[in-house]
């Protein structure tokens, strides 16, 4: 009998594994939350700010965690069904789009995890295995943790967003020139200078080309001729004339003799400031934005954005919500996975190790 108790005490020490209860970090901040301790305060602090700035100027939720290993929250195995448990555990991103972005370093398991949320399918599996690739892992062989997940951040919004941090508003030339600035920096001057420097000769010998290139008719297979400016305008709408009055869009006018087929090819303009209205359509569209009540940490702000269309004449104002400031878990703040967006993953994203 005593043997058989025995037995039994070895053989409940030997299955206490596969009983072993998973649980997930305490989710305590909206943007970092560093248990891993892999930052300092103001590298902390500057990945909050573009996270933010993320949420406020696209409303994507984008979170950054770091654990010192996942055994300690009762995982054993790959980090992919870990990581994509914890993101719909704490709801990242917005129910509806399934927007949401979780960046996951396990420090002392030497992996990573970019999982993103369910509206992006497959798309972005490949772009975030580049971002660990070429952005993160290089620094992290180095220990060098902050410059990594820093990096990262960076590039994942890009490819998200097609901005980096810091150029949502900015116009097409100044993201032109900070893109070439982050070139000149990777491979160096003496590689790009000559590529850079002719970039906007070859741009606009390449639109000049495109223009003015030959057009077949798809009627009669005849040559087309582009009308002069004067004569073109009898051929647009009374929205693509006011387009080209505000120079939003240039339009070219191309005829056939032979049977009369009239072909109108548009060609937006890089830094124009309208935009297109939701009632007509077309890129006549003004707004005028001001901030009604800032937002704090104890309650949202409150931002209103007054279009006008000078071709439809239609007026309607937008208002956005600005979220609250959120503090870092280290000043003693804590928030609820509740208020988060309730988004969800199906596993997209990518992973690697070091």
């Amino acid at each position: 009998m005593k043997m058989i108790r025995i037995g039994l005490v070895f053989l409940l020490i030997a299955a206490q594994p596969i009983f072993a209860q998973q649980f997930f970090p305490e989710d305590t901040d909206r943007y970092v939350i560093d248990h891993a301790e892999l930052l300092s305060p103001e590298q902390e602090s500057y990945l909050r700010d573009i996270l933010e700035e993320l949420y406020e100027k696209r409303d994507i939720e984008f979170a950054v965690l770091t654990i010192s290993r996942m055994s300690d929250y009762g995982h054993t195995g790959a980090i992919e069904p870990f990581a994509t448990a914890l993101f719909n555990e704490w709801g990242i991103g917005d129910a509806e789009r399934n927007d949401g972005v979780l960046l996951l370093v396990s420090r002392f398991d030497r992996e990573l995890r970019i999982e993103v949320g369910a509206g992006y399918g497959n798309a972005l599996n490949g772009p975030m295995q580049r971002v660990i690739n070429r952005q993160i892992v290089p620094y992290f062989r180095l220990d060098d943790y902050p410059k990594g997940i820093e990096e990262g951040v960076k590039e994942v919004i890009y490819q998200i967003t097609d901005r980096y941090p810091g150029e949502f508003d900015s116009p097409w030339l100044t993201r032109t020139f900070n893109t070439s600035k982050r070139s000149l920096a990777t491979l160096g001057w003496w590689l790009l200078a000559p590529f850079v420097l002719a970039a906007p000769y070859g741009v606009r010998v390449f639109r000049r080309w495109r223009r003015n290139r030959p057009r077949i008719c798809r009627i009669d297979g005849q040559m087309m001729r582009r009308c002069l400016e004067e004569t073109e305008d009898d051929k647009l709408s009374a929205g693509q004339l006011v387009e080209e009055r505000l120079e939003s869009v240039d339009y070219d006018v191309w005829y056939c003799d032979q049977c009369n087929h009239v072909k109108v090819e548009a060609y937006r303009a890089w830094l124009s400031r309208y935009g297109a209205c939701r009632e007509c359509g077309f890129r006549t569209l003004e707004g005028d934005t001001r901030t009604l009540r800032r937002a704090t940490y104890s309650s949202t702000g409150l931002q209103e954005t007054d279009y006008n269309c000078h071709h439809c004449q239609a007026h309607y104002t937008v208002q956005r919500t600005i979220p609250k400031k959120t503090k870092s878990s280290s000043s003693g703040s804590s928030r609820s996975s509740s208020s988060r967006g309730g988004g969800r993953s199906s596993g997209g994203g990518a992973s690697g190790s070091w």
